[in-house]
């Protein structure tokens, strides 16, 4: 797809992956729209001259302020990857259940509810394109963050269906799994081989103009091979990750 011209809603576009993502894709040429949570990012992404949607995925009523906030506008793009963490690991600690819930409904919830109230909106375009942003830990969970892992899995799942539904409609749907990449989100863990935000945001952008149905990102790429020998193995290395 030809990203010029193209109007994109991206989910978690003032910080991180999205933000890199953001100026990759309005360099070529799209108006990019994006949301965010976090004030000062948002008042950033502004002066930066994006259209700018305040909202927290972690709750219904922001799910709802996105889809009111492009009703009537002509969406080519929904790239879902706004995304939050969540401790849930009895080794360390009981776990915060209302923490927990959060990050469900940011990273399971919300992605299924804008796909939904914007279908028709996307299906109303010539050529259109449903981005979800899960993880190579939807393939193999790390032990330390099963909630985080278990979204993931459950998005890449619905992502899978949801191609095979669209296959004979002009909406495309790729899912794109980054390894572990240098964001706040990942701030906490040190020692592990992190890819830089820009050079994962550039391979998402890739898969993008080349219609890909899978972009595996970085190590996951590696990850996938280990997985198509070994697909115990590769959940070895990520349980302990």
């Amino acid at each position: 797809m030809q990203v010029a011209g193209k109007t994109i809603l991206l989910t978690g576009g003032t910080d991180g992956i999205g933000r890199e993502l953001a100026g990759q894709l309005k360099a070529k040429g799209a108006t990019v729209i994006v949301t965010g949570r976090t004030p000062e990012r948002i008042e950033a992404a502004k002066s930066a001259g994006y259209e700018v949607i305040a909202a927290n995925l972690s709750s219904k009523a922001g799910v709802d302020a996105i889809i009111s906030a492009v009703l009537g506008r002509d969406i080519d793009i929904l790239i879902n990857n706004a995304g939050l963490g969540s401790d849930h690991d009895f080794r360390e600690a009981m776990p915060d259940l209302a923490d927990n819930d959060r990050c469900i409904a940011a990273n399971l919830n919300a992605p299924i509810h804008l796909i939904t109230g914007l279908m028709p909106v996307l299906r109303a375009r010539p050529e259109a394109m449903i981005v979800n942003v899960t993880s190579g830990l939807a393939i193999a969970p790390r032990s330390g963050g099963p909630i985080y892992c278990a979204t993931k899995a459950g998005l890449r799942s619905y992502t899978m269906a949801l191609r095979h539904q669209l296959r004979d409609t002009a909406i495309h749907v790729l899912e794109v799994l980054p390894p572990v990449v240098e964001t706040k989100l990942t701030a906490g863990r040190g020692g592990k081989s992190k890819m830089p935000a820009p050079e994962c945001a550039a391979q998402i952008v890739d898969a993008i103009e080349t219609n890909s149905k899978e972009a595996n990102v970085g190590m996951t790429k590696l990850l996938r091979i280990v997985e198509s020998i070994s697909p115990a193995l590769a959940r070895k290395i990520m349980i302990n990750y």
